[in-house]
Parts: structure tokens; sequence; C-alpha cells
């Protein structure tokens, strides 16, 4: 009894409790007397006071029952994914499970699922979905792709988790939302795009209008140091800097700034700063100016083209001239 108490932050449930040769009546006693304080239906602190994070989600998961795990949100909070503790705790159980059997826990959502997949963890350790499946999860319920693939390249960024683990898990799974997009993002992690603004930017500037694929991530040795360029095109001296809270955050403008400088100083490479609305509603508009500016240093612009009919970007030359991109005003 002494190590599974140790094991579950003092939390214990009274089938435990029940289990280990305690009575009833001396569960009732120990919780009126105030020593134990009850924290769900059939669970309980072994000491007073205000309990701790982690007492509380061991009692969200002892009341769920055997074989529930914490997941989504709580899961990533668990797994250092996210940095903040979820404002409810996400518990996921077996879809054959009697609902009846916990009904409505206060604080915690149940999540019911055909397929719970449970992380391998010494018993003293929280019960929880395994990193590839909590991302997953949290894929699924997201509002939108962008928010989605935030989830993805918070857990691959901070080396949680790998694109090959998460394609794995997802193959495992039946129904996935946003499957084609989601493989398609995982590719792109895998060569280096680690962040919504990112994706977005290869997906919709460059590879939509035909520009030539730059280098993510690319490493450079400069005179401040070892560099890190968002999106390098070593051909032509060029790099694509993306300017957004998660991956510049406002105090790093002075370091983007030396680094640019480094950049020209070092091998003449010109810098290109976008931002949100560049790589979304003005993207077109963007496209074409890469596309001069690549011109300019030697791209022949061979598959350069429109995105759609309603496109700012036509290619006025052929391939080889040394004409640039006319940008259009659209209708």
């Amino acid at each position: 009894m002494a190590e599974l108490l140790d094991f579950q932050a003092r939390v214990v449930s009274r089938s435990q409790v029940l289990d280990h040769g305690l009575s009833g009546n001396a569960v009732s006693r120990r919780a009126k007397s105030g020593n134990w304080q009850r924290l769900q239906r059939g669970t309980y602190a072994t000491f007073s006071g205000v309990p701790p994070r982690e007492a509380c989600l061991w009692a969200a998961v002892l009341r769920a029952g055997p074989g529930a795990v914490l997941s989504h949100e709580t899961a990533a909070e668990v797994h250092g994914l996210a940095d903040k503790p979820s404002k409810v705790i996400h518990v996921t159980v077996a879809a054959n499970l009697d609902p009846a059997r916990y009904g409505k826990i206060p604080g915690v959502v149940i999540h019911r699922s055909r397929r719970v997949v449970r992380q391998e963890l010494p018993p003293w350790q929280l019960p929880r979905t395994p990193v590839a499946e909590t991302v997953l999860d949290l894929v699924a319920a997201s509002a939108s792709f962008d928010d989605a693939y935030a989830w993805v390249s918070r857990a691959t960024g901070r080396r949680l988790v790998s694109a090959g683990m998460i394609k794995e898990a997802m193959a495992a799974r039946k129904r996935m939302r946003w499957r084609e997009w989601l493989t398609d993002a995982l590719d792109d992690v895998a060569g280096g795009v680690m962040f919504p603004l990112e994706l977005r930017y290869v997906r919709d500037v460059e590879r939509a209008h035909g520009l030539p694929a730059a280098r993510r991530q690319a490493r450079r040795e400069l005179a401040g140091g070892v560099r890190y360029l968002d999106n390098f095109y070593d051909a032509y001296r060029l790099c694509v800097e993306l300017d957004g809270r998660s991956s510049h955050p406002p105090e790093q403008k002075w370091q983007d700034a030396d680094r640019d400088n480094d950049n020209l100083f070092a091998g003449d490479v010109q810098t290109l700063r976008f931002g949100a609305r560049d790589v979304t509603v003005r993207r077109c508009a963007r496209a074409g100016q890469l596309a001069a500016a690549l011109m300019r240093r030697g791209w022949d612009g061979a598959g350069l083209r429109a995105c759609g009919a309603r496109c700012q970007v036509t290619a006025c030359n052929s391939p080889g001239s040394a004409e640039v991109p006319r940008i259009l005003r659209s209708s």
C-alpha cells in the first residue's frame, strides 16, 4: 500500500484500498477526520491541504477506471508538448465501456475510442497516450489545418517525436482528419519545415508558383557564429526569412538583423523577410517579387506559373530569357 501511494502521488481509489485489506469504514473515518480528502468519487488524496496538479491527474485517471489514459491537451502537458496545464483534464477510455460506469466527472472530459493506445511506462508515471498518438488526437480536434500543423511542428521541433513516428501512428488509424495534407506536411517536416508559417510559404508561395526549392533550416558559418536560415537558395545567394511570433519572437529582432548583415557581408546574400500576410493574402504578389529577385541572380524562370485563374503572377518570359515576371493587379 505504501509503495502504491508513492507511485500515485499519494492518491488512491476506494477499490485499491479494499484490495489492500483496508475496510470501507476505515476509508470513511479517514475522510471524515480530514486526514484524507475526496478528489473524485471513490478517489482519495491521503493527505490534507491543496492537492498538487499530479495528484489531480491521478484522481481523474483512477476515477475513469482501469485502462484509462490521459490524452489530448493533458497528455501534451505531461509530455512537455504544451507549456501550461490544460483547462480541463482529458482522459480517453475504451469505447465499449458502459458510460454509466464513470458518468460525468467534474473537471474531466472523457473521450471514447475503439483504439486506446497506452505508452509503456513504469507504474509510478501517469498513464498517457504516446506522443505521436497525442499529436494525432490534437490534430483531429484542431479548428484549422494551421492549428493542427502547429502541434506537429512543436512536437518535432522539441524532439519529442519524429515525423516518421507520427506517420506510423497515422497509418494505424482507419480514420484520420486531413490525412493527405498531413502526410505531405510530415514530408516537409522531415525536410526541415518547422513552423506553420514556413509550411504556408513552401506550399502556397514556392511550390504553387513553380519557384525553385530552397534548402530549409540551412546551416551557415558566419562571423557572428553558426546561423540557420529558414529558406536558402544557395545557387542564387538569396535567403527568405519568415517572421512570425512562434518562430521569430519580438525579442529576437536584433539577432535577426545581425544575421542579415552577416549574410550580406560574408557572401553578398540578399535577405527577404515575409510575414503572415505575405504567405496568405499577398502570396501571389510576393511570389512574383521573389521570382524577380531570383532571376536577377541567375534563375532562368523555368517552371514559373500562376497558381490559379486569379493569380497575380504571370511569366512574360520564356525559359532562358533575361526578362522578369510581370505582377498584375487582381481583377
